[in-house]
């Protein structure tokens, strides 16, 4: 009996690289898979495009009152650095006066909000940083939010970084999720406990799955995955999500996160 094929949308980040790895190699789902910034990830679901997608958690906004859930044991997450989501800065934290934002995630968009007014006490310009090249010659109280790969390869180009989850956690004593695995209520369970074993799997081969990257010659990713990136979407993470919408988003997010 031939499986039905979802369309799957997920980040095209290193720290999805098990779940994608999991997804491939995966013999009980047929999936096509949609590859894009997180931001797109949304817009795809939204528009119908992706049965199942890797929602940013800012991003659930956009999708008001869609017939969705949220599903799996597994999340994009961190207790601790993340790394990969920061805000950077030649200025002290005091006398930042303008924050250019990294568009491609709602997400970290609205936790460097949430942080500014409700942790460091700062009312800075928020605008749109739509070229990067604006990174190679700041301005006197210019800070910048920062995420994904790309991050990388800004590591210690600025006199202050602030690991966007660190500060969470310093803020609330609770980890932060930033994407979690949703699925419109037409999906069969079936499909779901499908999803959930090659999530699994990923997840229990996070070496094979970078080898199996393009990512498998950075000599950083084998520790990003297992140090920074924590994928289980426990109790503590879904009470720094709900603290999160609770804080940043309530009144616009609509979703309950179970």
């Amino acid at each position: 009996m031939t499986r039905p094929q979802v369309s799957i949308a997920a980040v095209s980040y290193l720290n999805t690289i098990p779940f994608l790895y999991g997804i491939r190699h995966s013999e009980g789902l047929s999936a096509r898979l949609l590859l894009s910034p997180p931001a797109g990830c949304a817009e795809a679901f939204e528009r119908r495009q992706a049965d199942i997608a890797l929602i940013p958690v800012g991003g659930l906004a956009s999708l008001g009152d869609s017939d969705f859930d949220i599903v799996t044991s597994w999340c994009i997450g961190a207790d601790g650095p993340v790394r990969t989501v920061v805000l950077v800065s030649d200025s002290p934290l005091k006398k930042i006066r303008r924050v250019w934002l990294d568009g491609h995630s709602r997400t970290s968009v609205a936790l460097a909000r949430v942080l500014a007014a409700r942790h460091w006490k700062i009312t800075p310009e928020w605008l749109p940083l739509e070229e990067y090249s604006a990174l190679d010659a700041p301005q006197e109280g210019d800070a910048f939010v920062l995420i994904g790969d790309k991050v990388f390869e800004h590591e210690g180009r600025f006199a202050n970084t602030w690991d966007l989850s660190v500060e969470w956690g310093a803020h609330t004593g609770l980890p932060f999720v930033f994407a979690v695995w949703v699925a419109r209520k037409s999906v069969p369970a079936e499909t779901i406990a499908a999803l959930e074993d090659a999530l699994t799997v990923g997840v229990e081969r996070v070496y094979e799955a970078i080898l199996e990257s393009e990512f498998a010659d950075r000599t950083y990713a084998y520790e990003y995955l297992t140090q920074n990136i924590d994928y289980f979407f426990d109790r503590q993470k879904r009470a720094g999500l709900q603290l999160f919408w609770d804080e940043g988003l309530k009144g616009v997010l609509r979703a309950n996160p179970g």
